[in-house]
């Protein structure tokens, strides 16, 4: 167990105890306990297995390499259209994720063999990103969003360049804007907490 992992917990509003329950099934699987990008994260040699994460609607257990995972309950999701690797599993109550225990720990059992194999997911080639002028344009309106803004990983700014650009309106896109900057300087995605 980690300490930083017990701060985390111990700091947590919502999913605490799904977070909880979701720890005991991951260390119960002999991984190592670390926390990464604000979120326990489990590992094996260095290797990131598991992250157990919460969004305002679910909480989740995600599979660095779940795109190679067998799913035989159709339970693993893909994110977003534009995730190539990782998988979730979502929760929204703990009694669902008692009810998994079993699958949770055989489906954590095979992310182990496939990192101990050393198997890796093909990325296909994205396209450049492209952000819109308007975009670049009231990024650099706020001091310091626009260096803030490009310092993203390539998947938090595409993320961000969707969630702005699907606004309808200028007036809503600048609102959407100002609203995640101060996520933006953390370097967080639009759906991290």
């Amino acid at each position: 167990m980690n300490r930083k992992v017990d701060i985390y917990l111990s700091k947590a509003t919502q999913w605490r105890d799904e977070f909880v329950e979701l720890r005991k099934i991951a260390l119960a699987s002999g991984l190592t306990e670390d926390l990464k990008w604000g979120h326990p994260c489990y590992t094996l040699n260095n290797g990131n297995v598991i992250l157990i994460h919460g969004f305002k609607h679910y909480c989740a257990i995600a599979f660095f390499k779940g795109a190679l995972m067998k799913d035989p309950e159709q339970i693993l999701i893909q994110q977003t259209e534009n995730v190539q690797s990782s998988r979730q599993i979502r929760f929204t109550s703990l009694a669902q994720i008692r009810t998994l225990k079993k699958v949770l720990k055989a489906y954590i059992a095979q992310a182990i063999a496939i990192e101990e194999a050393g198997l890796k997911v093909e990325f296909k080639q994205t396209s450049n990103l492209v952000v819109p002028k308007d975009i670049q344009v009231k990024l650099k309106k706020i001091p310091g969003l626009a260096t803030a803004f490009k310092d993203l990983t390539p998947g938090r700014k595409r993320a961000y360049v969707l969630h702005f650009s699907s606004a309808k309106q200028e007036k809503t896109m600048e609102a959407r804007i100002v609203k995640s900057a101060p996520k933006i300087f953390e370097g967080k995605g639009p759906n991290e907490y």
